[in-house]
């Protein structure tokens, strides 16, 4: 992709952005800039703090500072696909991410792991089934 926000869905006009609610700006535009390498837009608004990929180009987090806290199951959740699931996880939780399962999930060959957020905001980080190997017959 080339020049301006990430588009989806074929329209030129549509761009996507994923908005997730926090009760501190700061706090999660420090961690979210830590876990996606995004860079946070200048503080230009007490409610909202636009975080970008570097060079603008994919999609935006935008964080809405909210009053009440996370009481339920998050219905949506972003799920950040990764090359090592053991590495990723442990500089998550560095950053602040707290994990919501101990073990690891395993299934149709995917194996993750479901962490938090510092608002308790679900993400889980995945780690693709291992492809074959030349002499690796699945057997």
């Amino acid at each position: 992709m080339t020049g301006g926000p990430a588009r989806f869905g074929g329209r030129e006009d549509v761009a996507l952005v994923m908005v997730l609610d926090c009760a501190d700006l700061d706090r999660s535009a420090v961690f979210w800039c830590g876990v996606l390498e995004y860079a946070a837009a200048p503080d230009a608004n007490a409610r909202y703090r636009a975080l970008q990929p570097p060079g603008g180009n994919g999609v935006e987090l935008l964080l809405q500072r909210v009053p009440e806290p996370k009481t339920a199951k998050n219905r949506m959740h972003l799920d950040l696909r990764v090359p090592d699931v053991e590495a990723e996880v442990a500089r998550l939780v560095a950053l602040g991410a707290r994990r919501v399962t101990d073990e690891p999930i395993a299934e149709d060959g995917w194996t993750w792991y479901v962490l938090a957020d510092p608002d308790g905001n679900e993400f889980c980080v995945l780690q693709q089934p291992k492809k074959p190997t030349d002499g690796d017959h699945g057997d």
